[in-house]
């Protein structure tokens, strides 16, 4: 029986692998808030948890992925899973050597929104984004900054390829 049972505890850790912390190095930047980690080999596509971005094409778009880029890119980073989100993305909260927490900077820097949806109880990206705000920082210097969810969803409703006649 003990035979039996270590092949499927083997299994189901080998299977949960994106419950545990892991390091790799970020070898991609895809937007503002996915990036790639390499763990064993493989390159792993990372969401950042609890954040919701401007989106490409957005205003401040462009700005958070450089910002992403100039602090992960090519930086030996720790991943701190919470799960799968419905793409297959490992969702997470990802730190620099030094302990730096990338998801709470980017909110503190009023580069992102905290996601309510994704991370409703997270009171510490609640306060960064609430200081944010106050401090006009980042995308908060513009006065009524379009949420990426509203974006998201005026671009759903445009036709694509314009009229046909």
């Amino acid at each position: 029986m003990k035979l039996r049972v270590f092949p499927l505890a083997l299994l189901f850790l080998l299977s949960s692998a994106e419950a545990f912390s892991f390091g790799g190095e970020v070898v991609g930047v895809l937007e503002g808030s996915t990036i790639e980690v390499v763990r064993l080999g493989k390159v792993e596509r990372i969401r950042l948890h609890g954040l919701d971005c401007p989106e490409k094409g957005q205003p401040y778009g462009d700005d958070v992925k450089e910002a992403i880029s100039a602090l992960v890119f090519a930086m030996e980073v720790t991943v701190e899973p919470y799960g799968k989100d419905k793409y297959g993305r490992i969702m997470a909260d990802v730190l620099l050597a030094d302990g730096t927490n990338v998801n709470h900077t980017l909110v503190k820097e009023g580069r992102c929104w905290w996601s309510r949806k994704s991370a409703p109880d997270n009171g510490e990206l609640e306060r960064l984004e609430q200081e944010a705000r106050e401090a006009k920082k980042g995308l908060w210097e513009d006065p009524e900054p379009i949420p990426p969810w509203e974006f998201r969803k005026t671009q759903r409703k445009q036709p694509r390829g314009g009229p046909k006649n």
